[in-house]
């Protein structure tokens, strides 16, 4: 249980003693300074404790907001102050200055929640402020300022203001106009009985699921259903976010859940739409491929993006100028959410076309949409890399490192290469991924491919020779991507046989989930994957060099066969790691702001 400690002048009537019961606190009540920090020291060091002044008056969103987050191990706002046990040393060396400062004495006139806030800041303890907008949160000294706070609570209405941040406030134009206006309210019916936001996270993968197994029965009835359930399940998607915020229910487990399970949901959908268009005699498994393939690489472009500008300093430039101007008109701001195709969006336009078309037509609509969002983001961030003038860190350096996931091969080339940093280094990555999957594409199971696949391999070393500082080689981790997937789905389809582009997209989707999966570990400050892992399967160069060998040594339903087990084999220890990671009490808590795609 949560204890709060109660310090200053207690005031008849004031109902915060309630307040804070019923956001879980054991309240206790301190005479003076010194009595607080007594009644601190007695609250075990596991447990959250909260500094509240008796004479706070708020609304009890404003308190749960400031004192209930999970996410934070230190938090305030005026009158209040909290700490977890990863910030509770912070608290009470704090609380021991101020109980020294004031002699011991009661506070009368100056809140001690706020000057141990201030002593926090001062020492830049990472004391979080949530923004309360227009809710209430005051420490009134005197009758008439008590009776003013009083009434600005009375005018705002804590429940409205609640139930309006359970939605995120940047968001897509389908999700933000045809979801959330009424996702909200299942939400706190949701959290009102109980529900958390994982159990409703697991119930729109399993809706998915169902949807996925739809589409594989191949009938027109499956498809609409697929596409009514596919819906269904992205509300729910939506439900369990709001139900976090709105009833500040985060966790570690339910960031990576809801992160990893969209994309879960959304690729075994399009492994069923492949399945429905096989009943019928259309194989489309290549074209499920490359759409998770094309939505891959544009998750990792983002994400490198963003890593490599995560903490650069002067970063600034032309284009992000004008598109800052862009975003303040109105109706462009919705053209360019929508453009890029959001999750929401392009969850509605493959509802809709399975439904009423075919799964062909929809991999074709899916494919072209999303190869034109990836062109204009990838262009306009490219555009921003060059006329920025940005210095990066080398934890930016180290982000995408990480996010290359190279393996031993191409480490150990890269010991070896003479020579400064060159700024060539998306460059040669480039090359290398166009050199392999031309070769894939050109001559298919051979071993000329293998050879190619060793150029790709010296090329990888050149790109990631020097910390990747340069102006561009946030590129060289979705060059590396879209090297290694392309040259398994070519191969599988020059292979010819049944089976074969299944296995491969099975294999793709182990990999990708690694990726994904180290994604997700480095925006908790955790850093990457482990070295054993990395190594264990390969790198990308080592994967795409085997799957090469194996493409050539093999005969087409040998390869099949190898390309499942290579897929099964990856798949085990990937997820045997992830899970082990982010079920443990070491696993970083990570904010649940959702993917914008």
């Amino acid at each position: 249980m949560s204890t709060a400690i109660l310090t200053g002048q207690p005031v008849p009537g004031s109902s915060i003693e309630g307040d804070l019961r019923s956001l879980g606190f054991d309240v206790r009540v301190a005479s003076d300074a010194a009595d607080a920090e007594t009644l601190l020291a007695q609250v075990p060091g596991d447990q959250r404790v909260a500094i509240v002044d008796a004479r706070f008056v708020g609304h009890p969103h404003a308190l749960r907001l400031g004192l209930t987050d999970p996410r934070f191990p230190l938090a305030a706002i005026s009158g209040a102050v909290t700490a977890q046990p990863a910030g509770r040393q912070a608290l009470t060396r704090a609380m021991a200055r101020e109980s020294s400062a004031g002699g011991g004495t009661t506070v009368a006139v100056d809140s001690l929640a706020d000057r141990i806030v201030t002593a926090l800041d001062a020492e830049n303890a990472g004391v979080h402020h949530p923004e309360l907008g227009s809710l209430v949160a005051a420490v009134p000294t005197d009758p008439q300022a008590r009776n003013e706070a009083r009434q600005a609570v009375a005018d705002v209405d804590d429940e409205a203001v609640r139930l309006k941040s359970a939605v995120k406030s940047r968001d897509g134009f389908f999700t933000t106009h045809f979801i959330s206006p009424y996702s909200r309210y299942i939400a706190r019916w949701c959290a009102r009985r109980g529900l958390t936001p994982n159990q409703v996270t697991t119930a729109s993968l399993l809706t998915a699921l169902i949807a996925a197994g739809s589409a594989a029965t191949g009938t027109r009835a499956g498809f609409i259903a697929a596409g009514v359930l596919l819906i269904a399940s992205f509300v729910l998607d939506c439900v369990d976010g709001q139900i976090a915020r709105y009833s500040l229910q985060y966790s570690t487990l339910g960031a990576w859940l809801d992160a990893t399970f969209d994309r879960a949901k959304e690729y075994a959908y399009y492994a069923g739409l492949a399945l429905g268009a096989a009943r019928g005699g259309d194989d489309v498994w290549a074209l499920a491929l490359g759409a998770m393939i094309l939505q891959t690489c544009r998750h990792v472009v983002d994400f490198s993006f963003n890593e490599a500008n995560h903490d650069a300093t002067a970063n600034t430039s032309p284009t992000a100028a004008l598109s800052d101007k862009l975003d303040s008109v109105g109706w462009t701001v919705w053209i360019r959410r929508m453009i890029v195709l959001p999750i929401g969006e392009r969850w509605a336009m493959i509802a809709i076309l399975t439904a009423a078309t075919t799964p062909r037509i929809t991999f074709y609509a899916l494919l072209i949409g999303c190869a034109f969002a990836a062109t204009y983001t990838t262009a306009g961030r490219v555009l921003r890399s060059l006329t920025r003038k940005a210095k990066r860190t080398d934890r930016a350096a180290q982000a995408l490192a990480d996010l290359a996931d190279s393996g031993p091969l191409a480490e150990v080339i890269a010991r070896f290469l003479p020579g400064p940093s060159r700024p060539t280094a998306p460059l040669s990555a480039a090359a290398g991924a166009l050199l392999v999957t031309v070769g894939a594409w050109a001559w298919g199971p051979s071993w000329w491919v293998v050879l190619m696949a060793g150029g790709y391999i010296m090329a990888s070393a050149e790109a990631i020779e020097r910390p990747l500082k340069g102006a561009l080689d946030w590129l060289i981790p979705p060059f590396f991507r879209a090297a290694e997937y392309c040259t398994v789905l070519l191969l599988a389809a020059k292979s010819d046989v049944n089976g074969a582009l299944p296995a491969a997209f099975g294999l793709v989707a182990a990999v990708a989930y690694h990726h994904y999966d180290t994604v997700y570990r480095i925006r908790g400050n955790a850093g990457a994957s482990p070295a054993w892992l990395v190594r264990a399967i390969g790198g990308h160069e080592g994967r795409t060099l085997l799957v090469t060998v194996l493409a050539a040594a093999l005969t087409a339903s040998q390869f099949t066969v190898a390309l499942t087990a290579l897929a099964v084999a990856v798949a085990l220890l990937v997820l045997v790691e992830s899970i082990r990671f982010w079920v443990s009490s070491g696993a970083p808590a990570v904010h649940d702001e959702g993917e914008p795609a």
